[in-house]
């Protein structure tokens, strides 16, 4: 269906939605995990809104499942940045922080600067090495296991790992360094 999709079939994707809805779900779910309790999105929105974008997506190679979750994916990211930018902008004049990760996303005082202080850092790790940056995108927003990620980068396992490992150590220092007093 990815492929007929992508070959210009409108309906194929009416089909496809059904099947991923609840992967798609997840996907919203993880990232809407660190906002702030009565965010103007909830996951069926974001669910809802990523489809939108998908659906103006034209001509995209679809190569299989696990590359359209990661689209979906960035999408999301991408829906949710954008949002936490325009009320930055609107409520502190844009002035975001930079915060720390390993594992998980620190939840600071205002989750939104936490997405925008991830995201900026992540452009940065893709200046300098975008497969590490594209790793983090998938595991973490995406929810992509380490064998789906492999796919998706058309990497092997032990890439993804390596990857992975080295992109938050690069992460932590790239925040840290815009944060001394916090190391």
């Amino acid at each position: 269906m990815l492929l007929e999709w992508g070959n210009g079939d409108e309906a194929a994707l009416e089909r496809l939605i059904p099947l991923v809805y609840r992967e798609l779900h997840q996907i919203a779910r993880r990232c809407m995990a660190s906002e702030r309790a009565g965010h103007s999105f909830q996951a069926t929105a974001l669910v809802n809104e990523a489809y939108l974008r998908l659906v103006d997506t034209p001509d995209v190679d679809w190569q299989d499942r696990a590359h359209f979750l990661a689209v979906s994916a960035r999408v999301m990211r991408r829906i949710l940045v954008d949002h936490a930018r325009a009320h930055l902008s609107q409520k502190r004049g844009g002035r975001a922080e930079k915060v720390s990760l390993d594992d998980v996303l620190v939840v600071a005082d205002d989750p939104r600067q936490d997405f925008v202080a991830l995201d900026d850092a992540l452009k940065a790790l893709a200046e300098f090495d975008e497969r590490k940056s594209r790793v983090v995108e998938l595991r973490f927003f995406g929810g992509l296991s380490v064998e789906e990620t492999a796919s998706a980068l058309r990497v092997g396992p032990d890439t993804v790992m390596r990857d992975w490992r080295l992109a938050k150590a690069w992460l932590q220092l790239e925040m840290r360094a815009d944060h001394p007093d916090d190391a």
